[in-house]
């Protein structure tokens, strides 16, 4: 071996020792940042697991309440409806704690005699009530016949016995009701003779009773 051959192995020997060294701290450097990122895509990939977990959770919170019975507040079921006691209902014949007794019995209805001109009101059992007043709802029951005649053409007792309400005073029914039944005592039975235009007139047409008419109210309720 020639003098400089060896003199540059010689001086390549500290040279290969540094790359060696360097070598091994940027492997070791590498590694390093590799475990990191491992670690780091390690804890994104575990935070998402938990928020996955957590919108789970809620998710059959919220569908675990529909199998909960309803609050106190809620709207009753049709079949809570069903259990509970009935509104108290009418019944045929009843007559309102007070009433005269007489009510109680459907009324004859006799015609009239000559010519009717005007409104009449003829009391035929007074009542104990307040006076009936306009826009207020009335109960009653009615026989309604020709005045001419006296043939019926209208009763509410044929329903059963079953009473009628309506508006008064305010359009509602013919005027002859309207004028002759506000200020009645509530409780009474009075007759109302009625000229043809206070009634339905003196068309007959459509089955409508032209002409003057009687009835025979009885005044239950008014509210």
């Amino acid at each position: 071996m020639s003098e400089k051959v060896q003199n540059r192995s010689e001086g390549d020997a500290p040279g290969t020792k540094r790359e060696r060294r360097l070598a091994a701290q940027l492997a070791a450097k590498k590694a390093a940042e590799a475990r990191k990122r491992r670690q780091a895509m390690l804890g994104a990939f575990v935070g998402v697991l938990a928020v996955a977990a957590l919108i789970g959770g809620i998710v059959w919170l919220n569908s675990g309440d529909d199998d909960k019975p309803a609050t106190a507040t809620a709207t009753p079921t049709a079949a809570a409806e069903a259990t509970a006691p009935a509104a108290e209902q009418p019944t045929p014949g009843a007559l309102p704690p007070g009433t005269d007794p007489a009510l109680a019995k459907r009324p004859e209805v006799a015609a009239g005699k000559g010519e009717l001109t005007k409104l009449t009101v003829t009391p035929l059992v007074k009542g104990k009530g307040p006076a009936v007043k306009a826009g207020q709802t009335i109960t009653t029951n009615y026989v309604g016949v020709f005045y001419s005649d006296g043939k019926q053409f209208d009763a509410s007792w044929d329903n059963g016995g079953q009473p009628v309400s309506f508006p008064i005073g305010v359009g509602q029914v013919i005027k002859g009701w309207d004028q002759g039944l506000v200020g009645v005592p509530v409780g009474s039975r009075v007759q109302l003779d009625i000229p043809a235009e206070l009634a339905y007139g003196t068309d007959a047409s459509g089955g409508r009773p032209a002409g003057p008419l009687r009835f025979v109210v009885d005044i239950l309720a008014a509210q």
